[in-house]
Protein backbone atom coordinates (compact mmCIF):
# COMPACT_ATOMS: atom_id res chain seq x y z
CA UNK A 1 0.00 0.00 0.00
CA UNK A 2 1.25 3.44 -0.84
CA UNK A 3 0.42 6.58 1.06
CA UNK A 4 0.18 10.01 -0.50
CA UNK A 5 2.28 13.09 -0.18
CA UNK A 6 1.88 16.46 -1.98
CA UNK A 7 4.06 19.12 -4.43
CA UNK A 8 5.07 22.43 -6.10
CA UNK A 9 2.73 23.55 -8.88
CA UNK A 10 4.10 24.14 -12.35
CA UNK A 11 4.27 27.70 -13.70
CA UNK A 12 1.07 29.09 -15.22
CA UNK A 13 1.32 29.93 -18.94
CA UNK A 14 0.00 33.20 -20.32
CA UNK A 15 -3.69 33.17 -21.08
CA UNK A 16 -3.07 33.69 -24.78
CA UNK A 17 -0.22 31.92 -26.53
CA UNK A 18 1.02 32.71 -30.05
CA UNK A 19 0.53 29.86 -32.47
CA UNK A 20 3.73 28.31 -33.74
CA UNK A 21 5.10 25.22 -35.38
CA UNK A 22 5.19 22.31 -32.95
CA UNK A 23 8.54 20.80 -32.05
CA UNK A 24 8.93 17.06 -31.45
CA UNK A 25 7.00 16.13 -28.31
CA UNK A 26 9.86 14.44 -26.44
CA UNK A 27 13.47 13.35 -26.96
CA UNK A 28 12.49 9.67 -26.75
CA UNK A 29 9.94 7.95 -29.01
CA UNK A 30 9.65 4.68 -27.05
CA UNK A 31 6.13 3.47 -26.11
CA UNK A 32 6.84 4.13 -22.43
CA UNK A 33 7.99 7.67 -23.19
CA UNK A 34 4.96 8.31 -25.40
CA UNK A 35 2.65 7.02 -22.68
CA UNK A 36 4.23 9.21 -20.01
CA UNK A 37 4.03 12.21 -22.32
CA UNK A 38 0.33 11.54 -22.85
CA UNK A 39 -0.22 11.29 -19.09
CA UNK A 40 1.58 14.59 -18.62
CA UNK A 41 -0.43 16.26 -21.39
CA UNK A 42 -3.71 15.11 -19.86
CA UNK A 43 -2.77 16.32 -16.38
CA UNK A 44 -1.51 19.64 -17.74
CA UNK A 45 -4.75 20.13 -19.64
CA UNK A 46 -6.75 19.71 -16.44
CA UNK A 47 -4.39 21.95 -14.43
CA UNK A 48 -4.37 24.78 -16.96
CA UNK A 49 -8.10 24.49 -17.58
CA UNK A 50 -8.77 24.88 -13.87
CA UNK A 51 -6.37 27.80 -13.61
CA UNK A 52 -8.22 29.52 -16.46
CA UNK A 53 -11.48 28.91 -14.60
CA UNK A 54 -10.01 30.81 -11.65
CA UNK A 55 -9.32 33.78 -13.94
CA UNK A 56 -12.77 33.66 -15.54
CA UNK A 57 -14.55 33.30 -12.23
CA UNK A 58 -12.57 36.17 -10.70
CA UNK A 59 -13.63 38.32 -13.66
CA UNK A 60 -17.29 37.26 -13.14
CA UNK A 61 -17.30 35.75 -16.63
CA UNK A 62 -18.39 32.38 -15.27
CA UNK A 63 -20.67 32.27 -12.25
CA UNK A 64 -22.21 29.95 -9.71
CA UNK A 65 -20.39 27.40 -7.59
CA UNK A 66 -17.01 26.24 -8.90
CA UNK A 67 -14.99 23.45 -7.28
CA UNK A 68 -11.47 23.11 -8.65
CA UNK A 69 -9.53 19.87 -9.18
CA UNK A 70 -6.05 21.39 -8.88
CA UNK A 71 -3.74 18.92 -7.12
CA UNK A 72 -5.84 15.81 -7.78
CA UNK A 73 -5.13 15.43 -11.52
CA UNK A 74 -3.25 12.13 -11.15
CA UNK A 75 -6.39 10.40 -9.89
CA UNK A 76 -8.65 11.23 -12.84
CA UNK A 77 -5.95 10.66 -15.45
CA UNK A 78 -4.55 7.49 -13.91
CA UNK A 79 -7.94 5.84 -13.37
CA UNK A 80 -9.13 6.59 -16.89
CA UNK A 81 -6.16 4.69 -18.33
CA UNK A 82 -7.88 1.52 -17.12
CA UNK A 83 -11.33 2.36 -18.52
CA UNK A 84 -12.62 2.23 -22.07
CA UNK A 85 -15.56 3.75 -23.89
CA UNK A 86 -17.98 0.96 -22.95
CA UNK A 87 -17.55 1.69 -19.23
CA UNK A 88 -19.60 4.22 -17.27
CA UNK A 89 -18.27 7.04 -15.09
CA UNK A 90 -20.22 8.69 -12.28
CA UNK A 91 -18.68 11.80 -10.77
CA UNK A 92 -19.07 14.51 -8.13
CA UNK A 93 -19.43 18.29 -8.21
CA UNK A 94 -15.61 18.53 -8.45
CA UNK A 95 -15.74 16.90 -11.87
CA UNK A 96 -14.01 19.13 -14.43
CA UNK A 97 -10.95 16.90 -14.29
CA UNK A 98 -13.00 13.71 -14.56
CA UNK A 99 -14.87 15.07 -17.58
CA UNK A 100 -11.71 16.12 -19.41
CA UNK A 101 -10.01 12.81 -18.61
CA UNK A 102 -13.07 10.99 -19.94
CA UNK A 103 -12.62 12.75 -23.27
CA UNK A 104 -15.34 15.39 -23.15
CA UNK A 105 -13.90 18.20 -25.32
CA UNK A 106 -12.67 21.30 -23.46
CA UNK A 107 -14.96 23.37 -25.69
CA UNK A 108 -18.03 21.52 -24.39
CA UNK A 109 -16.90 21.78 -20.76
CA UNK A 110 -16.05 25.48 -21.02
CA UNK A 111 -19.29 26.28 -22.83
CA UNK A 112 -21.16 24.60 -19.98
CA UNK A 113 -19.27 26.80 -17.52
CA UNK A 114 -20.48 29.80 -19.52
CA UNK A 115 -24.06 28.48 -19.54
CA UNK A 116 -24.11 28.28 -23.34
CA UNK A 117 -26.24 25.94 -25.43
CA UNK A 118 -23.15 24.21 -26.87
CA UNK A 119 -22.17 23.01 -23.40
CA UNK A 120 -22.20 19.29 -22.68
CA UNK A 121 -25.40 19.80 -20.63
CA UNK A 122 -26.71 22.44 -23.09
CA UNK A 123 -25.86 25.18 -20.60
CA UNK A 124 -28.41 23.96 -18.06
CA UNK A 125 -26.04 22.30 -15.60
CA UNK A 126 -23.02 24.51 -15.16
CA UNK A 127 -19.89 23.56 -13.26
CA UNK A 128 -21.48 20.97 -10.96
CA UNK A 129 -23.60 19.11 -13.53
CA UNK A 130 -21.42 18.13 -16.47
CA UNK A 131 -23.05 15.25 -18.34
CA UNK A 132 -22.42 13.35 -21.57
CA UNK A 133 -24.56 10.26 -22.17
CA UNK A 134 -22.75 9.48 -25.42
CA UNK A 135 -19.50 9.04 -23.51
CA UNK A 136 -21.32 7.34 -20.61
CA UNK A 137 -20.38 10.17 -18.26
CA UNK A 138 -23.29 10.41 -15.85
CA UNK A 139 -22.59 13.54 -13.83
CA UNK A 140 -21.54 15.80 -12.15
CA UNK A 141 -23.80 15.38 -9.08
CA UNK A 142 -24.18 18.31 -6.68
CA UNK A 143 -25.42 16.16 -3.77
CA UNK A 144 -22.62 14.69 -1.66
CA UNK A 145 -22.72 10.93 -2.25
CA UNK A 146 -25.59 11.31 -4.71
CA UNK A 147 -23.80 9.49 -7.50
CA UNK A 148 -23.15 6.31 -5.51
CA UNK A 149 -26.63 4.72 -5.81
CA UNK A 150 -26.66 5.70 -9.51
CA UNK A 151 -23.43 3.78 -10.01
CA UNK A 152 -24.91 0.66 -8.47
CA UNK A 153 -27.97 1.00 -10.70
CA UNK A 154 -25.88 1.39 -13.84
CA UNK A 155 -23.76 -1.62 -12.93
CA UNK A 156 -26.82 -3.72 -12.17
CA UNK A 157 -28.43 -2.76 -15.47
CA UNK A 158 -25.29 -3.65 -17.42
CA UNK A 159 -25.07 -7.03 -15.73
CA UNK A 160 -28.74 -7.80 -16.35
CA UNK A 161 -28.19 -7.00 -20.02
CA UNK A 162 -25.09 -9.16 -20.17
CA UNK A 163 -22.86 -6.18 -20.98
CA UNK A 164 -19.18 -6.68 -19.99
CA UNK A 165 -18.90 -3.18 -18.56
CA UNK A 166 -17.47 -1.55 -15.45
CA UNK A 167 -19.00 1.43 -13.66
CA UNK A 168 -16.45 3.74 -12.07
CA UNK A 169 -17.76 5.99 -9.30
CA UNK A 170 -15.68 8.90 -7.99
CA UNK A 171 -16.51 10.40 -4.60
CA UNK A 172 -14.75 12.09 -1.70
CA UNK A 173 -13.93 11.21 1.89
CA UNK A 174 -16.92 13.30 2.97
CA UNK A 175 -19.24 11.05 0.95
CA UNK A 176 -17.74 8.03 2.69
CA UNK A 177 -19.49 9.26 5.85
CA UNK A 178 -22.87 9.36 4.12
CA UNK A 179 -25.42 6.56 4.29
CA UNK A 180 -25.45 6.38 0.47
CA UNK A 181 -21.94 4.98 0.46
CA UNK A 182 -22.57 2.27 3.02
CA UNK A 183 -25.88 1.20 1.50
CA UNK A 184 -24.38 1.15 -2.00
CA UNK A 185 -21.25 -0.71 -0.89
CA UNK A 186 -23.35 -3.32 0.88
CA UNK A 187 -25.58 -3.98 -2.13
CA UNK A 188 -22.68 -3.90 -4.61
CA UNK A 189 -20.84 -6.54 -2.57
CA UNK A 190 -24.00 -8.57 -1.90
CA UNK A 191 -24.90 -8.68 -5.58
CA UNK A 192 -21.32 -8.82 -6.88
CA UNK A 193 -21.76 -5.72 -9.03
CA UNK A 194 -18.93 -4.53 -11.32
CA UNK A 195 -18.42 -1.19 -9.54
CA UNK A 196 -15.05 0.48 -9.07
CA UNK A 197 -15.36 2.76 -6.05
CA UNK A 198 -12.74 5.52 -6.27
CA UNK A 199 -12.62 7.51 -3.04
CA UNK A 200 -10.65 10.73 -3.51
CA UNK A 201 -9.51 11.20 0.07
CA UNK A 202 -8.18 14.77 0.14
CA UNK A 203 -8.41 14.85 3.96
CA UNK A 204 -11.21 17.43 4.14
CA UNK A 205 -14.97 17.14 3.73
CA UNK A 206 -15.51 20.76 2.79
CA UNK A 207 -13.92 22.32 5.89
CA UNK A 208 -14.02 19.29 8.18
CA UNK A 209 -10.76 17.40 8.66
CA UNK A 210 -10.92 13.64 8.20
CA UNK A 211 -9.89 12.89 11.79
CA UNK A 212 -12.68 15.13 13.14
CA UNK A 213 -15.32 13.19 11.19
CA UNK A 214 -14.13 9.57 11.21
CA UNK A 215 -13.12 7.56 14.28
CA UNK A 216 -11.16 5.24 11.96
CA UNK A 217 -9.41 7.15 9.17
CA UNK A 218 -8.18 4.12 7.21
CA UNK A 219 -11.02 4.19 4.68
CA UNK A 220 -9.72 1.26 2.63
CA UNK A 221 -9.74 -0.97 5.69
CA UNK A 222 -13.30 0.04 6.50
CA UNK A 223 -14.45 -0.56 2.92
CA UNK A 224 -12.94 -4.05 3.04
CA UNK A 225 -15.37 -4.92 5.83
CA UNK A 226 -18.08 -5.14 3.17
CA UNK A 227 -16.26 -8.09 1.62
CA UNK A 228 -14.77 -6.26 -1.33
CA UNK A 229 -11.16 -5.88 -2.40
CA UNK A 230 -9.90 -2.54 -1.09
CA UNK A 231 -6.54 -0.83 -0.84
CA UNK A 232 -4.96 2.60 -0.47
CA UNK A 233 -3.03 4.27 -3.28
CA UNK A 234 -0.69 7.26 -3.53
CA UNK A 235 -3.09 9.58 -5.33
CA UNK A 236 -0.31 12.05 -6.14
CA UNK A 237 1.55 9.49 -8.30
CA UNK A 238 -0.15 8.92 -11.66
CA UNK A 239 1.80 5.70 -12.25
CA UNK A 240 0.66 4.25 -8.92
CA UNK A 241 -2.92 5.26 -9.68
CA UNK A 242 -2.84 3.72 -13.14
CA UNK A 243 -1.35 0.46 -11.87
CA UNK A 244 -3.94 0.12 -9.12
CA UNK A 245 -6.83 1.00 -11.45
CA UNK A 246 -5.72 -1.43 -14.14
CA UNK A 247 -5.48 -4.24 -11.61
CA UNK A 248 -8.91 -3.47 -10.18
CA UNK A 249 -10.62 -3.17 -13.58
CA UNK A 250 -9.04 -6.39 -14.83
CA UNK A 251 -10.38 -8.17 -11.76
CA UNK A 252 -13.79 -6.56 -12.16
CA UNK A 253 -14.06 -7.70 -15.76
CA UNK A 254 -13.28 -11.23 -14.57
CA UNK A 255 -16.36 -11.10 -12.35
CA UNK A 256 -14.74 -10.61 -8.95
CA UNK A 257 -17.28 -8.12 -7.63
CA UNK A 258 -16.75 -4.50 -6.54
CA UNK A 259 -13.36 -2.97 -5.75
CA UNK A 260 -12.51 0.05 -3.63
CA UNK A 261 -9.50 2.33 -4.17
CA UNK A 262 -8.72 4.95 -1.55
CA UNK A 263 -6.81 7.61 -3.46
CA UNK A 264 -4.84 9.58 -0.89
CA UNK A 265 -4.61 12.97 -2.52
CA UNK A 266 -4.93 16.68 -1.74
CA UNK A 267 -6.62 19.70 -3.27
CA UNK A 268 -4.29 22.68 -3.51
CA UNK A 269 -7.13 25.19 -3.73
CA UNK A 270 -9.98 25.86 -1.31
CA UNK A 271 -13.09 23.68 -1.31
CA UNK A 272 -14.79 26.10 -3.70
CA UNK A 273 -14.23 29.59 -5.03
CA UNK A 274 -16.42 30.88 -2.17
CA UNK A 275 -14.33 29.17 0.51
CA UNK A 276 -11.86 31.40 2.47
CA UNK A 277 -9.87 28.22 3.33
CA UNK A 278 -9.06 29.16 6.94
CA UNK A 279 -9.28 25.64 8.36
CA UNK A 280 -6.05 24.23 6.89
CA UNK A 281 -2.58 25.12 8.20
CA UNK A 282 -0.60 26.93 5.51
CA UNK A 283 2.43 24.75 6.12
CA UNK A 284 0.31 21.65 5.49
CA UNK A 285 -0.77 22.98 2.10
CA UNK A 286 2.82 23.86 1.18
CA UNK A 287 4.06 20.41 2.24
CA UNK A 288 1.56 18.70 -0.04
CA UNK A 289 2.51 21.04 -2.89
CA UNK A 290 6.04 19.70 -2.66
CA UNK A 291 4.65 16.51 -4.20
CA UNK A 292 2.65 18.03 -7.04
CA UNK A 293 1.57 15.21 -9.41
CA UNK A 294 2.14 17.29 -12.54
CA UNK A 295 5.62 18.57 -11.78
CA UNK A 296 6.47 15.24 -10.17
CA UNK A 297 5.88 13.39 -13.44
CA UNK A 298 7.65 16.07 -15.50
CA UNK A 299 10.69 16.03 -13.19
CA UNK A 300 10.86 12.26 -13.35
CA UNK A 301 10.73 12.32 -17.13
CA UNK A 302 13.52 14.90 -17.28
CA UNK A 303 15.67 12.82 -14.96
CA UNK A 304 15.09 9.77 -17.15
CA UNK A 305 15.91 11.65 -20.34
CA UNK A 306 12.35 11.38 -21.64
CA UNK A 307 11.65 15.12 -21.61
CA UNK A 308 13.65 18.28 -22.08
CA UNK A 309 12.87 21.97 -21.59
CA UNK A 310 11.96 22.53 -25.23
CA UNK A 311 9.52 19.62 -25.31
CA UNK A 312 7.86 20.77 -22.09
CA UNK A 313 7.54 24.31 -23.43
CA UNK A 314 5.98 22.97 -26.60
CA UNK A 315 3.53 20.90 -24.59
CA UNK A 316 2.56 23.94 -22.52
CA UNK A 317 1.97 25.94 -25.71
CA UNK A 318 -0.25 23.26 -27.21
CA UNK A 319 -2.31 22.96 -24.02
CA UNK A 320 -2.63 26.76 -23.81
CA UNK A 321 -3.84 26.91 -27.41
CA UNK A 322 -6.42 24.22 -26.72
CA UNK A 323 -7.79 26.15 -23.75
CA UNK A 324 -7.71 29.44 -25.65
CA UNK A 325 -9.79 27.80 -28.38
CA UNK A 326 -12.24 26.50 -25.77
CA UNK A 327 -12.68 29.96 -24.25
CA UNK A 328 -13.18 31.60 -27.65
CA UNK A 329 -15.73 28.97 -28.64
CA UNK A 330 -17.62 29.45 -25.36
CA UNK A 331 -17.65 33.23 -25.74
CA UNK A 332 -19.00 32.96 -29.29
CA UNK A 333 -21.53 30.19 -28.57
CA UNK A 334 -25.24 31.09 -28.55
CA UNK A 335 -27.45 31.30 -25.51
CA UNK A 336 -30.34 28.86 -25.35
CA UNK A 337 -33.43 30.61 -26.77
CA UNK A 338 -36.20 31.34 -24.30
CA UNK A 339 -38.71 29.30 -26.33
CA UNK A 340 -36.67 26.16 -25.55
CA UNK A 341 -37.15 26.61 -21.81
CA UNK A 342 -39.38 23.52 -21.48
CA UNK A 343 -37.23 21.23 -23.62
CA UNK A 344 -35.84 18.21 -21.72
CA UNK A 345 -38.17 18.88 -18.79
CA UNK A 346 -39.94 15.71 -17.63
CA UNK A 347 -43.59 15.68 -18.70
CA UNK A 348 -43.28 18.82 -20.80
CA UNK A 349 -40.91 17.74 -23.58
CA UNK A 350 -43.61 16.54 -26.00
CA UNK A 351 -45.73 19.61 -25.33
CA UNK A 352 -42.83 21.93 -26.09
CA UNK A 353 -42.06 20.03 -29.30
CA UNK A 354 -45.68 20.23 -30.52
Amino acid sequence: MATAHGGTSAGTPKAKSPRRAHAPAAPSRTPAAAHDLDLLRRMLLIRRFEERCVELYSAATIRGFVHLYIGEEAVAVGVHQALDERDAVVSTYREHGHALARGIPPEAVMAEMYGKSTGCSHGRGGSMHLFDAGRRFYGGNAIVGGGLPLAAGLALADRMRGEPRVTCCFFGDGAFAEGEFHETANLAALWGLPVLFVCENNLYAMGTALAREHAQTDLAMRAASYGMAAWAVDGMDVHAVEKAARGAVESLRAGSGPHFLEMRTYRFRAHSMYDPDRYRPKDEVEEWKRHDPVTGLADGMRTSGLLDAAALEDLEHRVAEEIDDAVRAAEQAPEEPAEDLLLHVTGRHEEAQA
